[in-house]
């Protein structure tokens, strides 16, 4: 048996043995008849696999293409251009996490200038999951590691809101891809305030460059901007311009500063460098936060 030394997607459709996804395909399509985008899936994590299964509607969680996905429209030819040693590297796992505070806000993090993929892109901590790893595990591992702050399994309740297919470069206008992932969206609760916490943030600047809590009000700003979509993004009402963020010294040190609220509300250029805004699958998984949000508004 082959020695592995990655955790990696697998897939396994009408009870067919799972196997290792290549590079090259679409994870979402290979669970969709159509062009959706959007599909319903099961996922465990065994043996060091990540498997991804089929399921009946309403009985998984969703996993999620951008509409502009590059593994939807490759061609075969453009399939088979890309070299060797990046198709060999099979679709990767990563976990992010979003930190829900017992005042309804969640932990967004700039990553660093200096990072190779999504250079100053906002998103919630995260990485790759290692072997022998929890996917919980995982997250508070990343979560230490990028931001210092130290939750243990025991101070959370963790529950798994959505897969996204993620790939760098985002779409085919900005180059060939290079990186394959499903990201896997963890939502923690935690009975201390966003202020509480972000007293022990100790960011690792080699990794994050920002930090940033979002409430409600603010997400709904921040998904409005559609990545994709052309046309100008109108605020919401009772949104001030500009928000306090943290800004991340070469030293680690902490500072506040303002950030125009537009910064947030850009969408993923088509071509050319990308620019500072937040990512698009941490759109959508802010998108399923609200929406678990307003299921708990029903349920009290």
């Amino acid at each position: 048996m082959e020695k592995v030394t990655k955790i990696l997607v697998h897939l396994s459709k009408n009870n067919v043995a799972p196997q290792c996804a290549r590079f090259v395909q679409s994870i979402t399509g290979h669970f969709t008849e159509t062009l959706d985008d959007e599909v319903e899936v099961k996922c465990s994590l065994e043996n060091n696999r990540f498997i991804l299964c089929d399921c009946e509607k309403g009985r998984g969680i969703p996993l999620k293409r951008a509409t502009f996905c590059p593994f939807k429209y490759l061609s075969v030819a453009e399939a088979a251009a890309i070299p060797l040693d990046v198709q060999s590297r099979g679709v990767d796992v990563g976990v992010a996490i979003l930190l829900q505070s017992a005042n309804q806000k969640v932990l967004l993090t700039r990553r660093a200038s200096s990072l190779r993929i999504f250079p100053n892109v906002w998103v919630p901590p995260g990485g790759h999951v290692e072997l022998d790893e929890r996917l919980l595990d995982a997250g508070l591992r990343e979560l230490r590691e990028e931001t210092g702050l130290k939750l243990d399994p025991g101070d959370v309740s963790a529950q798994l809101l959505g897969l996204w297919e993620s790939v760098f470069p985002p779409m085919l206008s900005r180059g060939m891809p290079q990186r394959h992932h499903v990201v896997t969206y963890m939502l923690l609760n935690t009975s201390l305030t966003h202020q509480q916490l972000q007293a022990s943030l100790h960011p690792e600047p080699a990794e994050v460059s920002g930090c940033l809590w979002v409430d409600a009000s603010l997400v709904k700003a921040i998904v409005s901007a559609v990545d994709g979509e052309e046309g100008s993004v109108t605020p919401l009402e009772g949104l001030a311009p500009t928000i306090s963020v943290l800004e991340v010294s070469p030293e680690g040190g902490l500072s506040e500063s303002i950030l125009p609220l537009s910064v947030l509300c850009n969408r993923a250029p088509n071509s050319g460098e990308d620019v500072e805004r937040v990512s698009t699958g941490t759109k959508y998984a802010l998108e399923l936060w609200l929406k678990n949000l307003e299921g708990q508004g029903t349920r009290c």
